[in-house]
């Protein structure tokens, strides 16, 4: 077994998921390399020392460009805002370094098509290249993706899709970097929606071709933070000096998929109540599918072809050896969490590094992801139904 040497910016909350999901892969998946935890980079020298002891991580260092130009690191890990996406990647596809790069994959059209031109030159090298869309790999989902390719519901009509998280709704939560544009690139619509807009295209098969959209910013300003603000939640408002919020709180929008379904889809920061909320449900000619997230290990299914005495919603519970992933886990019955998902996302790109093949999904999946996010953000700015 050969070993792959990682290296990963960022420290935070990513970055803790991402640590947890290198420590675990290899002690529960025979896979063709190993990780081995090499270097961690962070801007803080004490906060990235602190969180190499704690997260696992050989050696650290405040700058992300010794990953680079190290040649003991194989694979570089970007778990950073969005600003930094592009110019980390790129470096490192040039240095001939595999790269997995967290969701969305830039903050521009412009910065994901570069990445995807960098990924394809890099290729032709044998260097490998994803993007962390992680709600892939919950086991449920990807057997939803399965029910759906075998013709389970027939010709899909509907998609309905939201995101719902509330933990920015107190006007006095501080400025932190996810309510700055030019450091997320947008909001709710970016760091959330992105999700809902990956995993509707995941389990259907199908592109979204046009949509109409709105955002709404409900808080437009807010206090500055104290400390980094860098963890969902975590951070304190430091002076009484406040900063312009420059994302949208909430976005939604309507949309037309390739295969001929209709879609809504909505993702907002502000749904008081909701801490995780991301549902989503396919109707079809012959049945439909829902899955929850605050339920990652269920699926509603409804098999329309049953006789009028037998129908209704059941559950299937996605605990079996033979879904996906789970020959490697716990006996029937019994559940896995949020953290798998992202241990799951290092086993299929550790397996598709050592035997050679594609990843996915790839950088120019991630890039469809961005036009539609930048379909959203010209339709509200206009008012118009815009082709994606």
């Amino acid at each position: 077994m050969g070993e792959l040497r990682i290296g990963m910016v960022g420290y935070a909350f990513m970055g803790e998921a991402h640590s947890q999901a290198w420590r675990t892969v290899n002690r529960v998946y025979d896979l063709p390399v190993r990780a081995r935890m090499s270097l961690i980079a962070g801007r803080d020298k004490a906060n990235v020392a602190a969180a190499a002891d704690r997260l696992g991580w050989d050696e650290h260092t405040t700058d992300w460009r010794d990953l680079i130009n190290r040649d003991d690191i194989d694979l570089v890990d970007i778990c950073t805002p969005g600003d930094s996406h592009a110019e980390i990647a790129c470096a490192a596809l040039a240095a001939g370094k595999h790269v997995l790069c967290e969701k969305p994959l830039a903050n521009t059209v412009e910065e994901a098509r570069a990445m995807v031109a960098a990924a394809d030159a890099a290729r032709a090298q044998g260097v490998r290249a994803m993007c962390g869309f992680t709600y892939r790999r919950v086991p449920a989902v990807t057997f939803m993706r399965r029910l759906i390719a075998e013709g389970r519901l027939g010709e899909l009509r509907h998609v309905r899709a939201v995101y719902l998280q509330d933990w920015i709704t107190d006007p006095e939560f501080p400025l932190v970097w996810r309510l700055q544009k030019d450091k997320a690139g947008s909001g709710a619509l970016g760091d959330i929606g992105a999700h809902i807009i990956d995993m509707t295209q995941f389990v259907t098969g199908q592109a979204i071709t046009g949509l109409s959209g709105l955002t709404e910013t409900f808080v437009t300003e807010r206090p500055l933070p104290s400390g980094d603000g860098a963890a969902l939640g975590a951070a304190t408002a430091g002076a009484s000096s406040k900063g312009p919020v420059t994302v949208d709180d909430a976005a939604l929008f309507v949309a037309r998929l390739s295969g001929g379904a209709v879609a809504t889809f909505e993702a907002t920061r502000m749904a008081t109540g909701r801490k995780n909320g991301l549902r989503i449900e396919v109707n079809g000619a012959k049945g439909s599918l829902a899955f929850d997230l605050e339920r990652l290990n269920e699926l509603e299914y409804y098999d329309g072809t049953l006789p009028g005495t037998e129908l209704g919603f059941r559950r299937i519970l996605v605990t079996e050896p033979d879904h996906p992933y789970l020959s490697a886990w716990w006996p029937t019955g019994h559940l896995i969490g949020y953290e798998h998902g992202f241990t799951h996302q290092a086993r299929d790109l550790l397996e598709a590094i050592g035997t050679g093949t594609d990843p996915e999904p790839s950088f120019a999946d991630a890039l469809g992801v961005q036009l539609v996010l930048d379909a959203v953000e010209r339709s509200a700015g206009s008012g118009a139904w815009v082709q994606v």
